[in-house]
Order: structure tokens, then sequence, then C-alpha cells
């Protein structure tokens, strides 16, 4: 794989239990790509971030992802695979009893950080980057719905990823907050780090037209080739 690529699929089935949900992708994605990938609730979106990230295997065809052989993960390899991607997630999935700091901080040590200095020092700088430098010390319930996925998207860069997977990220947002959302993950991938980004918001969508790639009946349609792959 070349070094300037973060993902890389060939001739790919992704499958949910024993159901084939997405059939024959090809696909490539480099360093600092905007992608799309939209698509019906069902039409195997949230599938394939899962095999993505190897919460679901990578069963027929052969995939890379930031540098890991996705057929040759095993359990142990998950952890490390996970340290070079950022996760954000429709529900934000932020630990209620702990403040936005103690949340950072968990991610942190959880991924292999030891130096306490350090970790503070990044918890600072993430969350000046999102726009939170003085809401550490706030419990999630203490904020906003975009604040608290500004909180994931600042978990999400903890440990400077090359890839971000945003699954439904302004799902459970209004269409101001979603825009802010949008410009933020925009401009990571401006910075050098490549987003994949689910949704089916279609007016975000049309607003900030980038690459696409559309799931629909089992196959997905790469805006980039006009064809399907």
């Amino acid at each position: 794989m070349e070094d300037n690529v973060v993902i890389q699929l060939k001739d790919v089935s992704v499958f949910q239990g024993h159901n084939m949900v997405i059939n024959d992708l090809q696909l490539e994605i480099k360093k600092g790509e905007f992608v799309y990938l939209i698509g019906k609730t069902g039409s195997g979106k949230s599938s394939l971030l899962k095999t993505l990230y190897g919460e679901l295997p990578l069963t027929k065809g052969t995939g890379t992802v930031v540098g890991y052989d996705l057929n040759a993960l095993q359990r142990k390899d998950i952890p490390f695979l996970r340290r070079k991607l950022g996760i954000v997630f429709q529900d934000f999935q932020l630990l209620s009893d702990r403040s936005v700091n103690e949340n950072l901080h968990f991610v942190m040590k959880a991924t292999g950080w030891k130096d306490e200095n350090e970790i503070q020092q990044k918890i600072a700088d993430v969350l000046t980057k999102v726009g939170l430098a003085n809401k550490g010390t706030k419990k999630p319930y203490e904020l906003s719905g975009g604040e608290q996925q500004r909180v994931s998207i600042a978990r999400a860069l903890v440990n400077d990823p090359e890839l971000i997977l945003a699954d439904e990220p302004t799902g459970n947002l209004d269409p101001e907050t979603s825009q802010e959302i949008m410009n933020l993950l925009l401009d990571i991938s401006k910075s050098g780090r490549s987003v994949l980004f689910a949704t089916h918001d279609i007016l975000l969508y049309k607003r900030f037209p980038s690459r696409t790639l559309t799931c629909e009946q089992g196959k997905i349609t790469d805006s980039a080739y006009k064809v399907t792959v």
C-alpha cells in the first residue's frame, strides 16, 4: 500500500452476521481526503465502518486500513489499529459520570499514554482545537448536544489519527449545530487527516460537496470514478 493511502479494499464483501450487505467493493482513500458515505438505513454504511475498525471481520476480499492488514487482524491487534483511527458516533458515547477531561483521560490511558504531564497537555490541545478550552471540568449532561459531539471529536483526535471514521455524527443535532460539526471535520481533513463521513443528511451533503460513496442494493458507487465499484 502506498504511503499516502489510508484505506485500500479489493474485491471486498461486507457481512452483517450471515447477510451480505455490500458486495464486490473496490475502494482507495488517500491521506487528507474527505469522503461521504451515504445510503438509506440498513444499506451497509455502519457495517462497512465496523469492518474498517475491526468490529466485524473481513472474510471476503482483501483490505488494509492505516497500514493494518484486515485479513490478518487478530483481537490483540485491534487496540493498536484503533490508536491510528478516530471514531465519532451519532450518540457521542461519553461516560456520563466523568468530566470532559476525565473522559479524554480514560481513553488516553486505555490506548497506552503513561506520562501524566503529556496527557494533560494533549487534553488541553484537543479541547482548544474543537472550541471547548473552558469546558474540561463539565460533565457531559451539562453540555449541549453539539458540545458533546465536539468532545467526542476531541476524543477521536487524542492519538493524532491518520483517519477519522464518523458514523452519522450529526444525526442527533439541529441544522445549525450540524453545520458547525461539519466545518470542524472539514478543517480536520485539511490538516492532512482523512475523514470518512457516513450520513443520510442530504442538506448537509449538498451544502458541502465532496467525493461520495453511495450504498444502494448491495453495491457502492464512487463519485470519483462515476462507475459502480
